[in-house]
Formats: C-alpha cells, structure tokens, sequence
C-alpha cells in the first residue's frame, strides 16, 4: 500500500513542479548548456506516468525477494506456475501453432 501511494503522490508532485517551474521561469529545472540534455531530463519527469512508474518499479524491488509474505504480496505466487513450459497441462495446447504446423515448428 505505501508503494502505491507513495509512487502516485510523488508521480503527481514532481511533474507539478517541473511544469510551474517551466511556466514561471521559462525553462526546466534541468537548465545546462545543452538544450538536447534538457529535453532529454525535463520532458520525461514532467509526465505524471512516467514518475510514479519509475518510483513505483524502484521501490518494488528494493523489497525482500525471499520472504514468502512479500511474495505472496507481489502476486509472484501466482506466476510460479507459469515458469515452465511443462508445468501446465495445457500449455501444449494453448500455444500449439494452427494447421498442425507443430509436426515441423516444435515449440520445445
């Protein structure tokens, strides 16, 4: 819960900031020599998606890889199916090619 919260109020101030920045200053709060360089830093942090996508990415893999809550919080549990080809009996099924092309195109 505080990933999620914590990443939608950062993803809505940050790009606050840098917008009224621009708006009283005229520029980004990155203001080098290179305009390219400016662009480049100001344009992605001024995108509400893009700041709490990166705060939220960031603080969801400093957790603890190992503790079965946090996995089971992380929804990794339910992948753990799903990382072998062979661990569902459907599998062969679902991602067979159409017109029995398998016979010349194996999937394993």
């Amino acid at each position: 819960m505080f990933i999620l919260g914590f990443s939608i109020f950062m993803g809505l101030s940050v790009p606050q900031y840098f917008n009224e920045y621009t708006a009283i200053k005229g520029y980004g709060p990155v203001h080098t020599g290179g305009r390219w360089f400016n662009d480049i830093v100001n344009v992605p942090f001024s995108s509400e998606a893009f700041v709490a996508g990166c705060v939220a990415y960031f603080l969801d893999n400093t957790l603890h890889r190992r503790d079965s809550s946090i996995r089971k919080d992380r929804g990794k549990h339910w992948w753990d199916k799903f990382r072998s080809f062979k661990g569902d009996t459907r599998s062969e099924e679902f991602y067979s090619l159409p017109f029995n092309l398998n016979k010349y195109f194996p999937s394993v």
